[in-house]
């Protein structure tokens, strides 16, 4: 009897105007299978799972289930077809509840209308069975990322899909979401269903998976039937052509003057005062689990959430509270954790999205947007950050995530007065290589006097990165680490609710 694999690509092809997304590209994904998909931003992973759940069509080739040919025209196709894809950038509906958003298409009725309690009862019931901690009654817009990820998983599994695709699903999670995510994907397993895996974290390839395939620019350049034997910087150079050593390529630098100064700073969401100074030309990197406060604080000192106690200074200079234009005025700026919400506007072009800040800085006239400059702006960031486009005219969204992230960074970079940087989740969803060339550009910024700010999910980042790293629990700083007094188990300690249990997570 021949072994069909329950998914195969066979020679598939995609272009859009401009880029060859996938040329001839195949493989296969047993039953019962964690099949691991890696390669750079821009490679065609997510390109090559948008065909597969039906938002695109591929110019070439095909894709087959148990050995059948399918035409997915639409995503209800693949749907029907017992496929589940769970995208990087979450599809979800902000304004209605977990529940909602869980039964979306198939809510219970009775006599016509929408059987609340019966929807509510077997959504509790499921997440319970799961082990997943969220209030189904709870509006998506309330919940953190994570939280809105993990209810993108469930509902792909509650679809009893045989299929199941997962692109960069644990980037926003917190530890003990990324337990119970890992545990459903194993229990799936168990079950028969074939899953393709994809995640730029190399710990959770070789943890969760048997197989691996790997893309660059659009091509499959490395199969791997298993993973026995196979190694982190192996995966790493196929993916990138190229050997990076040094991950974090941290670069000691000499720190001047206080230049950021908050004191006693609180907000609605971080209500206990918060006070640090980051000086002229040093790295900190605040860690925290979810629900610590990081993020919640970076906005009130930016001006983006109203600020309740406190005063923020850029080189002793007050910035106004909940003012988000004085603070770019003192050179003081904040990449936002989600960049899909806050950080792109996704029908505007790449140049537009990298100009938007410092438009004000080149207006003719004071009045006329300056297209040779903007256009001299764009392409020589697009060069620096690599951001892979086909042209600076191309409308963002359409573009990686990990691509965006660049374009976003590069707004605060056209930036020609910047004091203070603020990145939340620099690297979130962005491959070895491009991480690595974030942190030579925070470096860089760095030594030309910038404070940077760094807020990261992933403690081996921060320890990699940081001059200094700070640990938040439950809206407090609890603990202040110099680079060599830091190590996983001391900052994972202190950033735990008391009580809790430090087990570091395993480095890249």
């Amino acid at each position: 009897m021949i072994d069909v694999p329950r998914l195969e690509f066979r020679h598939i092809g995609k272009t859009f105007p401009g880029v060859r997304a996938l040329a001839d590209v195949g493989f296969q994904v047993r039953a019962g299978s964690v099949h691991g998909l890696l390669g750079e931003n821009g490679a065609g992973k997510s390109t090559m799972m948008k065909i597969l759940g039906g938002e695109y069509i591929p110019d070439e080739g095909e894709v087959a289930i148990d050995g059948q040919p399918m035409n997915f025209r639409k995503a209800a196709d693949a749907i029907d077809a017992g496929v589940a894809v769970i995208h990087q950038e979450l599809q979800y509906v902000p304004e209605l509840s977990v529940m909602e958003n869980l039964l979306l298409g198939r809510l219970p009725t009775r006599f016509g209308l929408v059987d609340r309690r019966k929807a509510l009862a077997w959504t509790r019931q499921r997440l319970d069975a799961l082990g997943v901690d969220l209030d189904p009654r709870a509006k998506l817009k309330q919940l953190s990322i994570g939280q809105r990820q993990m209810v993108e998983i469930v509902k792909a599994i509650l679809r009893d899909a045989t299929i199941l695709a997962l692109d960069e699903p644990t980037s926003s999670l917190s530890h003990r979401e990324t337990d119970v995510l890992f545990r459903l994907v194993r229990d799936l397993r168990a079950q028969g269903k074939a899953m393709i895996y994809i995640s730029h974290r190399l710990d959770e390839i070789f943890e969760l998976c048997d197989a691996a395939t790997i893309f660059r620019d659009g091509r499959k350049v490395a199969d791997f039937e298993t993973l026995e034997g196979v190694t982190r910087d192996t995966l790493v150079e196929r993916m990138v052509g190229r050997d990076i050593g040094d991950i974090w390529g941290y670069k000691p630098r000499e720190h001047g003057d206080i230049r950021l100064s908050v004191k006693g700073v609180s907000g609605r969401a971080v209500p206990q005062p918060v006070s640090f100074d980051v000086k002229a030309g040093e790295i900190v990197g605040f860690f925290g689990l979810v629900g610590a406060g990081r993020s919640e604080i970076m906005r009130v000192i930016y001006g983006a959430d109203r600020r309740l106690t406190g005063d923020v200074a850029v080189d002793g200079k007050p910035v106004k509270a909940s003012h988000i234009r004085d603070a770019i005025r003192h050179g003081l700026v904040l990449c936002p954790e989600d960049r899909k919400e806050d950080g792109i506007i996704g029908v505007r072009s790449v140049a537009e999205n990298i100009n938007i800040s410092a438009r004000r800085n080149h207006l003719t006239a004071g009045l006329f947007v300056n297209d040779a400059v903007e256009a001299k702006t764009a392409d020589g960031f697009i060069e620096r950050l690599r951001i892979r486009t086909p042209h600076r005219r191309q409308e963002i969204r359409l573009l990686s995530g990990g691509n965006q992230q660049k374009a976003v960074l590069s707004r605060w970079l056209a930036e020609k007065d910047l004091r203070v940087l603020i990145v939340d989740e620099p690297t979130r969803g962005i491959d070895v290589g491009a991480k690595n060339e974030i942190y030579n550009v925070l470096y860089e910024l760095a030594g030309r006097g910038v404070a940077v700010v760094m807020i990261s999910s992933e403690l081996p980042e921060v320890l990699g990165v940081s001059d200094r790293v700070i640990a938040m629990c439950r809206g407090r700083i609890v603990a202040q680490f110099a680079r060599g007094e830091a190590n996983e188990t001391n900052v994972l300690a202190a950033a735990l609710p008391e009580g809790a249990s430090a087990t570091p997570t395993p480095a890249e």
